[in-house]
């Protein structure tokens, strides 16, 4: 499984990933509100977030960009012999760059310890998979470089750590890289401004009744009696308190000196 040392790289839609990294959510709110609080002093928003102690190393805002960035991670594990394994996340349209396939190449030439973990929502940012991929099967990606692949119900949270552990183990053994699919989904557009009319509201609510992941999740803790409905609220009551700790953080913390401009410039 995941340890401390293995690396986190991702997209710009990165904020569920950092908490599971363990990073402060304080820090990540006052960082997406320009806060000199937040994990970069308010001058990186979501796409130059970092964290060394926490191996997360951004969420990136060109599309696949983080591939071969993850690739270089895992190949400094190799050279340092630590024992660490880099996961690297993009989406099912960053799946058609080409850089992710040079890096699948080289990741397998030299057998690194990178999990290429590919978020498919169906949908990129607006365009069906039926109508963008000619491979539909994304977990195939990386069949011409010999980089074996999984599809895995994105939506099954103990199916996610099951296949996670798989694949991490083997990459640890120097088993080389691994595709993971996450066939998962988002049920509000891409972003503020998309309408997200290329599907219907029919199969969003199908999809929110019958695959939530925290109600199919909740469902199998109740049914297996590993705890009580009162339980279940109790933690919900103490996840909207951080929610409103980190909010109101976020609210208090200054925004960033102007001499800020100056720090962190590499020339």
């Amino acid at each position: 499984m995941k340890k401390p040392g293995d690396q986190t790289i991702t997209g710009y839609r990165d904020h569920g990933h950092m908490l599971a990294c363990g990073m402060d959510p304080k820090g990540v709110m006052a960082e997406l509100t320009g806060r000199s609080g937040g994990y970069s002093k308010g001058k990186g928003g979501s796409m130059h977030m970092f964290s060394n102690e926490a191996k997360f190393y951004g969420g990136h805002g060109i599309v696949g960009a983080q591939a071969p960035l993850g690739a270089g991670l895992a190949f400094a594990n190799q050279y340092r012999k630590n024992g660490n394994v880099s996961l690297t996340y993009f989406g099912d349209g960053a799946s058609n760059q080409g850089q992710i396939f040079e890096a699948m190449n080289m990741a397998q030439l030299w057998k690194l310890p990178v999990i290429f973990i590919i978020e498919n929502n169906r949908y990129a940012m607006g365009t069906s998979i039926a109508r963008a991929h000619s491979e539909t099967h994304l977990y195939r990606r990386g069949a011409s470089f010999g980089i074996p692949g999984m599809e895995v119900d994105g939506m099954d949270v103990l199916a996610v750590r099951e296949a996670a552990r798989e694949v991490i183990d083997r990459a640890r053994a120097g088993g080389g890289p691994y595709v993971l699919e996450m066939k998962t989904y988002r049920y509000r557009g891409h972003s503020m401004s998309d309408p997200a009319k290329y599907r219907s509201r029919e199969e969003v609510d199908q999809m929110r009744e019958n695959n939530d992941p925290i109600k199919r999740c909740e469902a199998r803790i109740l049914d297996g009696k590993h705890a009580s409905e009162a339980d279940l609220k109790a933690i919900d009551a103490e996840i909207k308190a951080i929610v409103k700790e980190a909010a109101d953080f976020s609210l208090e913390s200054p925004e960033p000196d102007p001499s800020e401009l100056y720090t962190d410039v590499l020339a």
